[in-house]
């Protein structure tokens, strides 16, 4: 091989390089999906990553971040986070103790990220429903978020294996074929996709907004129902993120 094939073959090998884009998800991780009389607290990561290859990305302090408890009573939980490093930038942690048995659904809204590579904004609204004494009931019933997934496969108490249903959900109605990107947290970097396509899924929502999706391991899993606001964000399209994460054990 000549010298000038050389560079033109490492040439084409760093514009493939560059051509790869791992999917962006909110992360909302809580270390547990049940409490019980054992496990009375839950700690919380907000985070906003590539959760599978374990690439982070700056989240600023969220604009909002509350509990909802019982699909009612709306918690403000903002003045509770502190900042932490993870995967080597900032994300942050939040502890918290349910006053009784019940449902509970965190969410946070984030500041919109910035994406230079792909021009835009990036508006993750991510959410996570933890199960209290049991008790945890109602769990399809809309928060009424700008988006969001309703869950049609109760989201929490899973065997790996599991379908995962939900209906996408934007401006308070279902978001018909909506895309649906799907990605494992990948938290002790023990798995490895077999090529590059492979490390965010897709799936299309129906005419209704439901998607449906198996996950094969246990661990955390990410969905992420994706759509462009009707306005733009400073000059730029805003990309919505309906984002939920479920446990299968």
């Amino acid at each position: 091989m000549t010298k000038l094939k050389v560079i033109l073959f490492v040439c084409v090998l760093s514009l493939l390089s560059a051509s790869v884009s791992w999917a962006h998800f909110g992360m909302l991780i809580p270390d547990t999906d049940a409490l019980s009389q054992d496990k009375r607290s839950v700690n919380l990561i907000l985070a906003f990553a590539h959760p599978f290859e374990r690439q982070g990305m700056e989240l600023e302090k969220p604009n909002k971040f509350f509990v909802v408890a019982d699909n009612e009573e709306r918690t403000d939980l903002s003045g509770s986070l502190k900042k932490i490093d993870l995967m080597g930038h900032t994300a942050w942690h939040a502890s918290y103790t349910p006053t009784g048995p019940g449902l509970y659904a965190f969410v946070f809204d984030p500041v919109p990220y910035k994406e230079d590579a792909e021009n835009n904004y990036i508006r993750h609204i991510t959410k996570v429903v933890v199960d209290g004494y049991g008790e945890g009931e109602n769990w399809n019933t809309p928060l009424g978020l700008k988006t969001e997934i309703v869950p049609l496969t109760r989201p929490f108490g899973n065997y790996a294996g599991n379908v995962f249903q939900g209906v996408v959900m934007l401006d308070g109605e279902p978001a018909p074929f909506t895309r649906v990107e799907v990605e494992y947290y990948n938290k002790d970097g023990a798995r490895k996709a077999p090529e590059e396509r492979m490390v965010t899924q897709e799936v299309i929502a129906d005419s209704n907004g439901v998607f449906t999706f198996v996950c094969p391991w246990k661990g955390w899993w990410g969905f992420a129902g994706l759509n462009a606001d009707a306005e733009l964000y400073k000059g730029r399209e805003l990309e919505l993120g309906a984002v939920i994460w479920v446990e299968m054990k």
